[in-house]
């Protein structure tokens, strides 16, 4: 009878060993994930080549929206701001190699920007506006 005690302490203690070892793969994977990315100045600087061009929201080829769920996940963005109202105004350079997209905040005159990359097809980051 003492044999089947240690046994089972023996696969109890397993199961925990186990269950921590899950548990801090699943911790250190949620620490590694990557959230939006705030963009340097001299880069941001750099897609705006010979100017800017306002155009239409619906002109603009790229879905913003996965992106903007990130950028309310990571609390950059407001979940008050209705989704019709968040999208202000949208650029693009004269190359057409770049977009900028002006999404409302809360407070007035105060923008967070997103730039597209048409090219690649994806987003290079965010920046900060203040009007």
């Amino acid at each position: 009878m003492a044999t089947h005690h240690y046994l089972r302490l023996t696969f109890i203690l397993l199961f925990v060993i186990t269950s921590l070892f899950c548990i801090y793969f699943v911790i250190k994977k949620r620490k590694n994930r990557k959230g939006p990315k705030l963009i340097s100045e001299e880069k941001y600087n750099s897609t705006m080549v010979n100017g800017m061009t306002e155009i239409s929201a619906n002109d603009s080829f790229f879905n913003i929206w996965p992106y903007v769920s990130e950028l309310k996940a990571a609390k950059i963005l407001s979940r008050k701001i209705k989704e019709s109202d968040l999208v202000h105004k949208v650029y693009r350079n004269s190359t057409d190699d770049f977009e900028h997209i002006l999404l409302a905040t809360e407070q007035e005159n105060h923008f967070v920007k997103v730039v597209v990359d048409k090219n690649k097809k994806k987003v290079l980051g965010y920046l900060f506006l203040s009007l």
